[in-house]
């Protein structure tokens, strides 16, 4: 009897990649890529839309039909619900992520860890919802961290405060530990990054014994984080922990290289992009020779990255579902990474933010500017767009 040869993503067929969009969704989706790929609009974008929501002008419609639309899922879990049955009809998993961000009070952070909170109950037992996240700046002053990496010494106060932050993160964690919802922990800035490293080694030595649920996050723009997650492997294997590894090219390169200026110290950022794509890939040639012990997040909309860890799993011959395995992407981008991914039958999950409108527009802007900085994202985003309304006028 044969076997069944498992089936292969073709990325460039449009028709899988927008099924779940109608008509009227795609040109407004074609027209949206349109304005982001203009520059001058992605650079005064931000300033002029920040102005009229403080001064209280009626954009809020504007911004909720357009940008908000495409890359958010709502004001609230509730309004996610109809990009959770989207994706979900496509075998495409929601991972729900409260984008507020640059807040600084304590009551705000409780508010926030609340809310975290609240995506991990929503997910419970909902096989849709397959991971949730955090940052550690939702529950913590940013300032905090830097002075705990920093080594300075804290005050009695600011002890507390960070004894507050840590039972923020555990109680985020016991709660994904006691529903079997894993979790995961995103990256940061460098200059608080170690901090919010140990915190999630500390969440994975209490909670990733068993299986997974705590994830870190690993920058490869950065020299050092391939060295750092490989560590990081080997003190799992010693504490006998499962080491959960999301693996991205990362978010915050140019802040990086402006901060290592202006200070007048070595840059962390790799040298080129060449540099990061390596250390990308063998992130996931390591993870994927360990597939037992880590358990990866391939979180990427680079195509070239996708096609190598599909056949890294056919040549170490881990099926396609493995549930270490995982590849994602952000709502209202690179959907044909995504869905034919998902038609090929790999664990797929997106990113799909919400919060207020207000408070998301930091999260917004930056998905701007990052679909303008990489080169070609918003030139193949429009390609393929416009491929499938022509093969939708022939149909």
């Amino acid at each position: 009897m044969e076997s069944i040869q498992p089936k292969h993503p073709n990325f460039d067929n449009t028709e899988i990649a927008f099924r779940n969009k109608t008509n009227p969704e795609l040109k407004k989706a074609y027209w949206l890529f349109k304005v982001i790929g203009n520059n001058f609009l992605s650079t005064i974008g931000p300033s002029i839309t920040n102005f009229f929501l403080n001064v209280g002008l009626p954009i809020k419609a504007a911004i909720r039909s357009t940008i908000f639309s495409q890359f958010c899922g709502g004001e609230t879990i509730a309004e996610c619900e109809k990009a959770i049955n989207q994706l979900a009809k496509a075998n495409v998993g929601t991972i729900l992520d409260y984008s507020v961000e640059g807040e600084e009070k304590e009551e705000i952070f409780d508010e926030t860890r609340d809310e975290i909170l609240r995506t991990v109950f929503r997910a419970d037992g909902d096989k849709r919802l397959p991971i949730t996240v955090f940052k550690i700046t939702g529950i913590g002053r940013f300032a905090l961290l830097e002075k705990i990496q920093a080594k300075e010494t804290l005050s009695a106060d600011e002890k507390t405060e960070f004894a507050k932050v840590q039972e923020r993160c555990e109680a985020i964690c016991k709660a994904a530990f006691d529903r079997i919802e894993p979790v995961m922990i995103d990256a940061e800035e460098s200059w608080i990054q170690e901090c919010i490293d140990d915190l999630a080694l500390d969440m994975m030595r209490k909670y990733n014994k068993e299986r997974l649920i705590v994830y870190n996050t690993y920058q490869m723009y950065r020299v050092d984080k391939l060295a750092d997650m490989q560590a990081d492997h080997l003190i799992a294997r010693a504490a006998g922990f499962i080491l959960g590894a999301k693996i991205v090219r990362g978010a915050y390169m140019e802040k990086e290289r402006a901060r290592a200026v202006s200070l007048g110290v070595p840059s962390l950022v790799q040298p080129d992009k060449a540099g990061t794509d390596n250390d990308f890939d063998a992130a996931l040639r390591y993870c994927t020779d360990y597939v037992e012990e880590i358990a990866l997040v391939c979180g990427t909309h680079n195509e070239e990255s996708c096609r190598l860890l599909t056949y890294l799993l056919d040549e170490k011959e881990i099926r396609h579902n493995h549930p270490n395995v995982y590849f994602s992407q952000l709502l209202g981008m690179s959907d044909n990474l995504s869905f034919n991914l998902a038609d090929a039958d790999y664990n797929v999950a997106k990113y799909v933010p919400y919060g207020p409108i207000k408070s998301v527009m930091p999260y917004l802007f930056r998905r701007a500017q990052e679909n303008t900085s990489v080169a070609g994202q918003t030139g193949r985003e429009l390609a393929l767009i416009e491929r499938e309304l022509q093969r939708r006028k022939l149909d």
